[in-house]
């Protein structure tokens, strides 16, 4: 997968794509990230990005002309998928992430200020936000989204396993994970994990995923139960 990244603020993905799992899959070819400075495309001695809002208002507005100029510069050279990066979009999750580690190559707007000018919606395919909340500008989504879709590309995890069981892969939250010691101050491991009993063990995970699911996120529970009641007036059962 290529990543394209557009943003006034290029060095701070120096870190995170330098670190850990995606620096590995920078170093396998599993992934590259080509990050573009808005600001080269931006007029005038300051190189403005942003401009006051019309009809008045506080904040700046990111402006429509440095946008549009940098992703015909990007797709001379890629086609992508281009992707606004701005709370009023989807909500991203593990299916969106799922469904982007299919694309061959993705591009990221990083948004900041009160937004774009809206007429950039012209020129993307999506628009995703990674929350109901609001962050300083793009860079922080981008850097998830990029985090978050390069695990589930081939090859990217040193075992493949991994991703099946994560959280979200099935609508729940991960299942408790123990290491050594045993006994840590009196707290031990739960006999289960230590009986080699590959049935019991599969069985414990799964009671203990729906347990933290319907502590911390039951919504995820409703929407399984709706996918389930659909399925079953589908089929007639």
């Amino acid at each position: 997968m290529h990543v394209d990244v557009i943003t006034i603020f290029p060095r701070m993905f120096d870190s995170v794509l330098g670190s850990s799992i995606l620096k590995r899959a920078v170093e396998k070819g599993k992934l590259s990230v080509k990050v573009h400075n808005l600001r080269d495309y931006a007029e005038g001695r300051h190189q403005n990005t942003d401009d006051t809002p019309y009809g008045g208002g506080a904040g700046m507005v990111m402006k429509v002309e440095p946008v549009v100029k940098c992703l015909k510069a990007v797709e001379k050279k890629k086609k992508g998928y281009k992707i606004l990066l701005t709370p009023a979009g989807k909500t991203f999750d593990q299916k969106t992430a799922k469904k982007l580690s299919g694309k061959k190559n993705i591009i990221l707007v990083c948004g900041h200020y009160e937004g774009f000018d809206r007429r950039v919606e012209d020129y993307i395919d999506e628009e995703i936000s990674i929350g109901d909340y609001v962050l300083t500008g793009g860079e922080i989504p981008a850097m998830l989204i990029i985090d978050a879709v390069s695990r589930l590309l081939p090859g990217v995890l040193g075992n493949a396993e991994s991703i099946k069981y994560e959280s979200f892969m099935e609508e729940l939250l991960d299942y408790p994970h123990y290491t050594r010691p045993a006994d840590f101050k009196g707290k031990k491991v739960p006999a289960v994990l230590l009986s080699g009993n590959h049935a019991a063990i599969a069985a414990w995970r799964k009671e203990e995923a729906l347990k933290l699911t319907k502590k911390n996120r039951p919504d995820l529970l409703v929407r399984t139960e709706k996918k389930t009641r659909t399925a079953v007036r589908r089929t007639g059962s």
